[in-house]
């Protein structure tokens, strides 16, 4: 690898936003997740406001925002929360609230004093959220009846409603798995968070490890391994055939150019074939290219994603920016998955993977694992993920019959979200029932692998 490409990579922190990265903006504590890349152009629509994502450049992740209104509109200004003061708020309405209940209170509509106009009128004059919140609940007639956690939730649903948030987090594998998830967990074929820890674990994701991998999850298995190899070893991403599967979701994780050139493709064919033409690898790559390039040009202009767990955004998971913008061509991603070279080709036929990971819903298991296995050194181990269970157990008993593996077991990820609070504690009412199974095992030399 030339030093030079990796002097012309910019040292960045991290921990702070710059013009060009991808970030993962959480509206209402999680009512709304929108993955976004910030440019001094781009915008957000939060309810029926489109505010400027120029003021998140700069700024650390974990920075929370709140929507303001401006002179010259809508705005996102950066909001220090005083835990001490909530705290202890908090504390205050508990006891006073301890003999208070809502059994005399009767919703019809007629508690509140202020009118649609005196809110519009107070955002004219320039009230802000926090001051329309305030007013709400000043000329509520129920408000002081209520027991504080009813009034702890009327003030949060209006804080949503007329003063919401927005905070600024860094996309990474978990974030970015759990954010796919809640809304479309077809594309990362169902993958949940845990189901994905644990294929990282069993398939010993370590530094200068030469993992292979089968993605068919939109590159967020990629994106995972290379995050955890930190830039020593490589990822091939294997595909059957000719035309590489997209990796689409590895272009969020705001990798670095030393990262993206340990990001490797190739087909099967290219990996287990012992002697290629040159007229042949040419063709292969130019038809790889071709691919890549379509899946580059549908997947251009569509520079934030919006994933909505309300019902009214449920339809349109996509907000396309304007292609116009000349900031799209300076914050452009550094390409992943170019195709691996001789060389590279060459010490994987004769070392073999230190590990396998597959993650391919829509294939048949042990069709993709007849072909692989041999690609692997010997007590290298794998994991093979399927949404189902039956496809895992047919590709386990043909491994044992062949004995081509050792330590097979199916695992089933078992997660139970909790809402923490204080006395309301409990299990989330609504969570994921399954995370899918996953088949693991090592690796070991068969006879006919030993004649070979």
């Amino acid at each position: 690898m030339s030093q030079n490409n990796v002097q012309l990579d910019p040292i960045r922190n991290a921990q702070v936003t710059w013009e060009g990265c991808s970030v993962l903006l959480d509206i209402n504590d999680g009512d709304r997740l929108v993955f976004a890349r910030l440019t001094s152009g781009s915008t957000l629509k939060i309810g029926n406001k489109n505010c400027s994502l120029q003021p998140l450049i700069g700024c650390p992740f974990g920075s929370l925002f709140q929507v303001d209104n401006g002179k010259e509109g809508p705005n996102l200004s950066r909001v220090i929360p005083s835990t001490e003061d909530d705290v202890q708020e908090k504390e205050d309405a508990q006891i006073s609230g301890e003999f208070r209940d809502n059994r005399a209170i009767v919703d019809d509509n007629k508690a509140q004093s202020l009118s649609g106009e005196d809110i519009d009128e107070m955002r004219r004059q320039g009230a802000t959220g926090e001051e329309i919140v305030e007013a709400l609940i000043a000329n509520s007639a129920t408000f002081e009846k209520k027991t504080s956690f009813s009034q702890e939730k009327y003030k949060l649903k209006k804080q949503k409603k007329y003063a919401p948030k927005v905070l600024l987090r860094r996309p990474f594998a978990r974030s970015i798995c759990e954010a796919y998830f809640k809304k479309n967990p077809a594309r990362i074929g169902f993958l949940r968070v845990d189901t994905l820890s644990l294929l990282l674990s069993m398939g010993n994701v370590a530094a200068n490890s030469d993992v292979l991998v089968v993605d068919m999850a939109g590159g967020l298995l990629t994106g995972a391994v290379a995050e955890r190899l930190g830039g020593t070893g490589y990822v091939c991403n294997t595909c059957i055939g000719d035309s590489p599967y997209p990796m689409d979701i590895v272009r969020i994780f705001n990798f670095s150019n030393e990262i993206c050139k340990r990001i490797l493709r190739a087909s099967v064919n290219d990996v287990t074939s012992q002697s290629e033409t040159s007229e042949q690898s040419d063709q292969l790559e130019s038809a790889c290219n071709m691919e890549i390039q379509s899946n580059e040009q549908k997947s251009s202009s569509v520079s934030m994603e919006d994933i909505s767990l309300s019902s009214e955004n449920a339809v349109s998971d996509l907000i396309l920016e304007s292609n116009h913008s000349p900031v799209n061509k300076i914050s452009k991603s550094h390409k992943v998955g170019e195709k691996a070279s001789q060389e590279t080709l060459k010490l994987w036929k004769e070392n073999g993977f230190s590990s396998m990971i597959v993650v391919a819903p829509e294939l048949d298991p042990w069709s993709l694992v007849k072909d692989l296995l041999s690609l692997l050194s010997y007590s290298a181990p794998f994991a093979i993920y399927h949404q189902y269970l039956q496809p895992l157990a047919t590709c386990m008993h043909s491994l044992q019959v062949r004995k081509m593996a050792i330590g097979l077991q199916i695992s089933e990820p078992w997660l139970r979200e909790y809402q923490v609070l204080p006395s309301r504690t409990h299990p989330c009412m609504q969570m994921s029932g399954c995370g899918g199974y996953i088949l693991s095992g090592t690796r070991t030399a068969t006879n006919a692998s030993s004649q070979q």
